[in-house]
């Protein structure tokens, strides 16, 4: 297939000599076709722009000679019009230079279309079969309780299990019916999870609650408002005959849970934020405007504006699952952390770590950037539980 097929000559109208015979002489040696003969090229656009820099530097170079030769034989004078020419000529080549290695560097095909779909994709392939929300309670992969709560007893009884090689809080408390993980954590004391290990002693009680020890000048009635619990379920689980608590007694308190902050504690999940230096928030989770259509779109995290260069840590110990260039999020990021959460980071221009390493909240991971789908420098941070989208914000306030 021809592209184009062009021919020029240079001429010139005045009677001047010298100017008559740069003009013959340019015309008899820098008439040329401009034939670019592309039918046969296949591959990259890479391959494209290089063949076009090759025949675009071929004839300007051409062309070149001829005026400079007639201008040192004819008219040593006009010596600047072989600079001008140089000068303008050299712009379409220098513009093909640079779009051949663009082109050379370009994202493979297979990121462009499909890149929500595809990093959907490897979020839910991360996801466990069942999960817990950020109060602890246990559900299975479809967002249902996977046990029901159960009613309170008479009298709470304990007994001892031993951990197993592969177990873990949650996958215990299903076991025993336990409808929420602070149960196990509160009642053994369990300052970190992932410190569990085959062979150890866990003490669970037949129902979910927590246990708590009684400080001077506290009451039932107290703990009832506390805890949003009745005076008689606190009477009859631990079977007092009066209402008078002694300071340091133990109480078990029925379908209590621990705090957010102290059970995101115990689970390694307390977040922090990603930016440490100052940054503004300029798109929230949820539907937005998409900033170049205005149309609105589900928008996967949030955004977190700065100034390009500026440091983004990882917002919790982990694993770099993936890094890598898509169309929509640029230079990203992925890490893999404990119990099935994960992070994205998008936009960088800089990427600070490599695949398979263990990360913690102090490992700078990469520089705030401006790549892909954006309109200014800031950091994309999405949160991922169990392959499914949460709000950011809802972590590392």
């Amino acid at each position: 297939m021809e592209i184009f097929n062009c021919s020029s000559q240079m001429s010139f109208s005045k009677s001047y000599s010298g100017r008559n015979r740069i003009a013959r002489s340019f015309s008899r040696t820098a008439s040329f076709p401009v034939r670019l003969n592309f039918a046969n090229i296949k591959g990259s656009a890479a391959a494209f722009l290089k063949k076009l820099r090759m025949e675009t530097t071929s004839v300007c170079a051409a062309a070149l000679r001829s005026a400079g030769s007639a201008v040192v034989r004819y008219a040593p004078s006009y010596w600047w019009i072989p600079l001008c020419a140089a000068a303008t000529v050299a712009l379409p080549v220098c513009i093909s230079s640079y779009l051949e290695k663009k082109a050379e560097t370009a994202l493979p095909v297979e990121f462009l279309a499909p890149d929500m779909e595809r990093i959907d994709r490897m979020m839910s392939e991360f996801a466990d079969s069942s999960y817990f929300d950020n109060e602890g309670n246990i559900f299975d992969a479809d967002g249902i309780s996977s046990v029901q709560t159960a009613a309170v007893r008479d009298h709470v009884t304990y007994q001892t299990y031993t951990v197993k090689s592969g177990e873990s809080v949650s996958s215990i408390s299903r076991k025993f019916g336990l409808s929420n993980i602070s149960t196990l954590i509160a009642v053994n004391g369990i300052t970190n999870v992932r410190s569990l290990r085959a062979g150890q002693k866990l003490k669970v009680p037949s129902s979910d609650g927590l246990i708590h020890t009684v400080q001077k000048g506290e009451t039932l009635a107290g703990l009832s408002v506390k805890y949003s619990v009745t005076v008689e379920d606190i009477l009859d689980v631990n079977e007092l005959e009066s209402e008078v608590l002694s300071v340091g007694e133990s109480l078990f308190i029925p379908g209590a849970k621990l705090d957010s902050v102290t059970l995101q504690r115990a689970m390694g999940e307390l977040f922090t934020k990603p930016i440490r230096a100052s940054w503004r928030l300029t798109s929230r989770f949820g539907l937005r405007p998409d900033p170049f259509t205005g149309v609105k779109s589900r928008h996967s995290g949030i955004d977190m504006a700065c100034p390009t260069g500026t440091a983004i840590y990882s917002a919790l110990s982990g694993k770099v699952s993936f890094t890598g260039y898509s169309s929509i999020y640029g230079n990203y990021v992925i890490i893999n952390h404990y119990d099935g959460y994960q992070t994205l980071y998008g936009h960088m221009s800089k990427i600070s770590c490599k695949k398979g390493q263990s990360v913690t909240q102090d490992t700078k991971i990469g520089l705030v950037g401006n790549t892909g789908y954006s309109t200014g420098p800031h950091l994309h941070f999405s949160v991922y539980k169990n392959g499914k989208l949460i709000d950011p914000l809802t972590l590392i306030k």
